[in-house]
């Protein structure tokens, strides 16, 4: 007797049409389409090797409901083979993108992460923040999980380094200190109030706070003030003093600082009335640069494990992923 899935639909018809495929199949790694009678895509998903994986939908007393569903909506398939596990990889996340298949968990396309730019070129470096494409000169510190854990960065960076932020512009046309140099948050190198070699310091000690070698830094901070208050330079020795008591609560309020963690992303599922949320924390240099929250489209019978799967696949198909933590 055939079982019925849906009206007019049946689980036996569509096990015999991919059937018919799994016979003609290699185990190559690739992508595989499931089209319904209309030809509109149901499912795309990727495969280590793909005969042993569209195998897999003949034998329905392994699959949940909404699976057997999809069976028996299957009238066609279509198969793409590629060279590694990677290549189907980047092949299915971009197919899943532009289809937007039924039966797949989607994600909406916000991966644009913001960051901070020491640039680096003819001019003195600046600190700005930044986001989309790391195509300019420089160092790119980030991801950070929002606009506002950056600019409160920045902030921050701007009271301990005096690095200047004007644009290339303003930094050219101007002839006087601006504001920022009158509150001690730049040291005016459009005016040179300080040296070039005084600035590229600065620049060296942004660098390796945001690098996270903040230990070094105060260490080599505490030596210098000690040599100033030697020297009586007692100004100098405040200044000093004051900057490394700003590094020590930036430090601080940070929470969580992971000293033998270097780069890591930490991902973690939560259920609630049949809906799933993915959460995703970043730590950069052993520094926490907060989280962000995502909300898959998918159904009450995919289990956290198939969202998390799908996650990573479509977080991580154009970018090279730090450590993960599950």
């Amino acid at each position: 007797m055939t079982k019925r899935i849906l009206p007019n639909l049946s689980l036996e018809k569509g096990i015999q049409v991919i059937s018919g495929y799994v016979k003609k199949l290699t185990s190559s790694p690739g992508v595989y389409r499931m089209l319904n009678g209309d030809g509109d895509v149901l499912y795309v998903g990727k495969a280590k090797n793909l005969k042993k994986r569209v195998s897999s939908y003949t034998r329905p007393q392994k699959q949940t409901i909404r699976i057997q569903r999809m069976v028996a909506m299957t009238e066609k398939m279509e198969f793409v083979t590629t060279h590694t596990e990677a290549e189907s990889l980047l092949l299915e996340a971009n197919l899943i993108k532009s289809l937007k298949p039924r039966y797949n968990i989607l994600f909406k396309d916000d991966k644009s992460f913001p960051y901070i730019l020491l640039t680096k070129g003819d001019l003195p470096a600046r600190l700005v923040f930044h986001r989309g494409t790391k195509s300019g000169p420089g160092t790119y510190f980030g991801p950070y999980a929002s606009r506002h854990a950056v600019w409160k960065t920045l902030d921050t960076l701007s009271r301990i380094f005096k690095l200047r932020t004007c644009t290339d512009n303003v930094l050219k046309n101007r002839s006087r200190p601006c504001l920022q140099y009158h509150i001690k948050r730049c040291s005016g190198p459009c005016v040179g109030r300080v040296t070039e070699a005084e600035y590229d310091e600065q620049i060296a000690q942004a660098h390796q706070f945001l690098s996270g070698k903040t230990q070094v830094l105060q260490k080599k901070l505490a030596q210098k003030m000690q040599a100033a208050s030697q020297a009586r330079q007692y100004e100098l020795a405040a200044e000093l003093r004051d900057q490394i008591e700003a590094l020590t609560k930036t430090q601080e309020a940070q929470g969580v600082h992971i000293q033998s963690v270097n780069n890591a992303d930490v991902v973690a599922a939560s259920r609630s009335q049949g809906k799933v949320a993915v959460q995703l924390f970043f730590f950069r240099n052993g520094a926490n640069h907060g989280s962000r929250t995502f909300f898959p489209k998918h159904s009450p019978e995919d289990t956290d494990e198939d969202v998390l799967e799908a996650f990573l696949s479509w977080f991580y198909v154009d970018q090279e992923p730090p450590l993960i933590f599950l």
